[in-house]
């Protein structure tokens, strides 16, 4: 589930090219450039003093969440996020970081909630592709594959080459029952990776049931 490193990199290297470099200070180390070049624990541990010499500097909050993500720690990720959300401000990163944290938590209607937020706040976020992508797979957890077939389409209009979301919305698609688009879905996979086994799997599967 956490293929999508290296986009978000790209992009919040972008998003972070207006922020002052007076935020993290002259000659200290930059939370963000740790976090960017897959130092986690790093920026994880600059984010940390940098709130306790700060306690309202709303970017060590949202460099730290997403290291934490990064790190696995949702638990951790939940709590800062949602201390920088009630006392700092409702930015968008860090809506959308409370939304991954409870999705990997299992808590799905938090997630569904906060996911749904960021879609309202920011509809044309850098992080709305994944956004829909994670309500998809919400729904296909909790077996509401027709919202997982649009919430994954939503994301693909945002990320065409997304091999992995189109064997996704295939396998969407199959639970329902709808075989000849989920086979549309999954040759789509196949045909930005063509060795990727879900996909491959699943067009074998979609193709034996049709032809039955």
């Amino acid at each position: 589930m956490r293929g999508n490193k290296p986009f978000r990199a790209f992009v919040l290297t972008a998003a972070f090219m207006g922020i002052a470099v007076s935020a993290f200070g002259q000659g200290r180390p930059d939370a963000l450039k740790a976090y960017l070049a897959g130092k986690y624990e790093e920026s994880r541990v600059i984010c940390l003093k940098e709130i306790e010499f700060n306690p309202r500097n709303l970017e060590s909050y949202v460099v730290l969440s997403w290291s934490l993500i990064s790190l696995g720690k949702y638990a951790d990720a939940e709590l800062y996020a949602r201390k920088a959300y009630d006392t700092v401000r409702k930015d968008p990163r860090i809506i959308e970081s409370l939304g991954e944290a409870a999705y990997f938590l299992g808590k799905n209607e938090d997630a569904l909630r906060w996911f749904q937020t960021y879609i309202n706040v920011l509809p044309e976020g850098t992080r709305i592709d994944v956004v829909y992508y994670y309500m998809g797979e919400v729904y296909i957890r909790t077996g509401k594959y027709n919202r997982a077939d649009i919430a994954i389409r939503t994301a693909l209009q945002f990320s065409p080459n997304n091999a992995r979301w189109w064997a996704r919305l295939g396998y969407a698609r199959e639970r329902t029952g709808d075989l000849r688009y989920a086979l549309e879905a999954y040759e789509k996979a196949l045909a930005y990776s063509p060795q990727l086994n879900d996909a491959v799997l699943g067009k074998e599967r979609v193709s034996k049931a049709i032809s039955q």
